[in-house]
């Protein structure tokens, strides 16, 4: 063993605190041998990434911890989880699979973590300051935490951190290290994209920030991207979108926005003194490709399926979407203020937005046009889509990247806007006027 071990994670080790802690603590050890960490550290918080049904092994897994008396020794959320814990029967989820589902995120409350259920826990409880050293799963929360908080986590999968929240302790490499968080290649936004330019509109368009995350994710790739030229006014749902789409077509898990985020006031440091390894100058058409490769389905192909919270949709999403449902109901009364009878649509969130739906005029609007709203879980953790559905609509990057591969569908990329008026029509419809060329 060539990690240097404190008092007390020798203590953990030897089973003194207990078998849980023990079992934990040994699994870290190995990662910090794999990972070649000199000694171990603390950590003060938690995400846990894991509760996510995605076989026996890990039901087994946590229903072990618990059994062994685990407890966490942090404060600890808990991501999406395999369903809907209130309505999953109105989704039709088989009953086996949700039965195992109960057991498993009752095995992570019954270890004492917090029972979020969301994939933006940044917008909801516990959101960690900068400089904070924690131990975050979860793709897009691992990118908003390091580049928009300037928090510290590396990329915690499945089992380790449910270990590190149970033992406070993780090994001490990667994001953890300011030496290891600065820059390694440079991104420039090209003046066209500047709000006085003809292209200018690209970048008022909520859109921009999914396709320039999907961008960014090809390029970077496992490096750590600076952008220049990146808008100051960023919104946090617009950031949580770029984040969540960078870190799945790439590896992306922390990036610097020159002048926006926390660790990149100037560019020098933002590479902290040093030079990008390489400098990459990106024009609208980049961006044009970006969105045209987000989509499979054709214009103007039957709609099934508009799906809109991946990542969790927050309070300001849903008064953004009523807003849209208004205007378009206002716009064409012979809608009777429904969608197509023949599209689902599905908004996926967390307890905490929806409670503050509930207590605005909002809900109503959604529903009357025949949103359905789940929470807790995910379009690619919970069996929510028919096996007769071909093509989806969505206005995520992360969600469109995916859907394809891991639900066997057709997918269509579009604003917010659009997602609405092609359910109205039950058919995919784009203006795509930022888009072309000028």
């Amino acid at each position: 063993m060539s990690v240097k071990l404190s008092r007390r994670d020798k203590q953990l080790l030897d089973g003194q605190q207990g078998k849980a802690a023990q079992m934990a603590m040994r699994i870290l050890v190995r990662m910090a041998d794999v990972d070649a960490a000199a000694e171990m550290m603390d950590v003060s918080q938690a995400h846990i990434d894991g509760c996510g049904l995605l076989s026996e092994a890990g039901l087994e897994f946590a229903e072990t911890l618990a059994a062994k008396g685990a407890r966490v020794s942090i404060p600890t959320t808990l991501n999406m989880g395999p369903l809907d814990l209130q309505n999953w029967r109105q989704f039709g989820v088989d009953e086996d699979f949700a039965a195992k589902a109960i057991r498993q995120a009752k095995a992570y409350t019954d270890m004492g973590c917090i029972p979020t259920w969301t994939c933006a826990p940044y917008q909801s409880y516990l959101t960690p300051r900068f400089g904070q050293q924690i131990a975050w799963g979860e793709s897009n929360a691992i990118c908003y935490a390091n580049s928009v908080l300037g928090a510290r986590t590396n990329r915690y999968g499945d089992y380790i951190d449910i270990c590190a929240a149970i033992t406070g302790r993780v090994p001490k490499c990667g994001l953890h290290l300011k030496q290891n968080r600065k820059g390694q290649i440079l991104l420039r936004l090209a003046p066209a994209f500047s709000c006085e330019s003809k292209s200018g509109g690209i970048i008022q368009s909520n859109a921009f920030y999914a396709i320039l995350g999907h961008l960014i994710g090809t390029l970077a790739e496992d490096k750590i991207p600076v952008i220049e030229g990146f808008p100051v006014e960023a919104s946090s749902d617009q950031l949580k979108a770029l984040c969540a789409a960078a870190a799945s077509s790439g590896s992306v898990a922390l990036f610097h926005a020159v002048g926006v985020t926390p660790e990149a006031n100037t560019l020098e440091e933002a590479f902290q003194g040093e030079k990008p390894e390489r400098i990459i100058n990106i024009r609208p058409s980049d961006l044009r490709k970006s969105c045209s490769d987000l989509s499979t389905a054709k214009e103007g192909a039957d709609l099934d399926l508009v799906v809109l919270g991946c990542p969790h949709f927050s309070f300001d999403e849903f008064r953004e979407l009523a807003n849209l449902i208004r205007a378009e109901t206002e716009k064409d009364k012979t809608l009777s203020g429904r969608l197509s009878s023949r599209i689902k649509f599905v908004v996926i969130s967390c307890q905490t937005s929806y409670a503050l739906l509930q207590r605005s005029e909002l809900l109503d609007v959604l529903t009357d046009f025949g949103i359905e709203i789940t929470l807790d879980t995910c379009v690619f953790h919970t069996p929510m889509v028919s096996p007769d559905t071909e093509v989806i609509m969505t206005n995520s990057g992360k969600c469109a990247y995916y859907a394809p591969g891991e639900l066997g569908v057709q997918v269509a990329f579009g604003t917010m806007a659009e997602c609405v008026d092609s359910a109205v029509k039950g058919r995919v419809c784009r203006k795509e006027i930022l888009w072309k060329e000028s």
